[in-house]
């Protein structure tokens, strides 16, 4: 009788692997802002939603024949992810690219934090979260950072009423996908979710197709390769990583974990466009971590 020495337990429970799933997330997801600014001067806010789509649609699918999942998910499945796809993954990046055409950064970023708030309320109420005290006053503090943020990068000019309401609407987008998706995650792997939620939204921006062969036609290689760069990582791992730690911890607190997006991005834009951020943008950044903390305490 031989030991089987090859399987070593791993030490690394579910919350702390949850946790880790999140960090990639909310730092892929921050350099999606890097990508749109960079990206958007060449492809409309629709093509560059269905681009980025399509190509991490593909990469997921490569995924998960590699794996030998099946693409289509359970069928109890099939109504979230449908949800989820055309709020978050359509409306929401359609919504977000073109509110950032008329507002800096900065605003779009304060504007779109509006998100976890709305998703600790409906996850309180719709999913039967409740609202734990820690949640309710990690939010605000991140929050408060998120606005300190925000009011440190904006330009001199005074934000655009359509890129308020815009970045408005992508933040009710985001939460709404949010908590569709939570329940899926019970009948399906993260991986077919995101699949899934991926095909629909590029499914349902398909009327930006003739709009993004011709801004392809004309767009420069940097523009290209941002597209790219937006549908490989913060898409296809992004929301995949993002589906892992939703499906081991609340919505609520995997909501308040992407209050790190905002102190992430400036960073981002600092290192990548030599954008140097304003010291009281640094204190907003070491606000949304101490919320963030607070927020995923049990």
């Amino acid at each position: 009788m031989t030991t089987d020495t090859t399987r070593i337990p791993l030490a690394a429970d579910p919350a702390r692997l949850a946790l880790a799933a999140a960090l990639v997330t909310v730092t892929l997801w921050a350099s999606a802002f890097v990508g749109i600014r960079a990206a958007t001067p060449d492809l409309g806010a629709g093509p560059l939603a269905l681009a980025r789509l399509l190509a991490g649609g593909l990469v997921l699918g490569l995924i998960l024949l590699a794996r030998g999942e099946r693409l289509v998910p359970p069928r109890p499945a099939w109504r979230g992810i449908a949800v989820c796809g055309v709020l978050w993954f359509a409306a929401y990046n359609v919504l977000l690219n073109a509110g950032e055409r008329h507002v800096d950064a900065g605003t779009a970023a304060m504007l779109v934090n509006v998100g976890p708030v709305l998703i600790a309320v409906l996850a309180g109420v719709l999913l039967g979260e409740g609202f734990p005290r820690a949640l309710v006053a990690g939010c605000a503090v991140a929050f408060a950072g998120a606005l300190v943020i925000g009011a440190a990068t904006r330009d001199a000019e005074p934000a655009s009423v359509p890129g308020v309401v815009l970045c408005l609407l992508a933040a009710v987008a985001y939460a709404g996908g949010v908590v569709a998706q939570k329940p899926v995650l019970a009948h399906a792997s993260a991986l077919q979710v995101t699949f899934g939620a991926c095909a629909v939204g590029a499914l349902a921006s398909l009327p930006f197709a003739p709009a993004l062969a011709a801004d392809l036609g004309r767009a420069g290689g940097a523009a290209l390769a941002w597209t790219l760069y937006l549908g490989v990582f913060p898409t296809a791992i992004g929301f995949a990583t993002w589906a892992y730690a939703l499906r081991h911890t609340t919505a609520g607190r995997a909501g308040a974990t992407t209050y790190l997006v905002p102190p992430i991005a400036v960073l981002g834009g600092w290192s990548v466009l030599g954008e140097q951020p304003p010291v009281l943008a640094l204190a907003g950044g070491a606000l949304c971590l101490a919320g963030v903390a607070i927020a995923r305490r049990r």
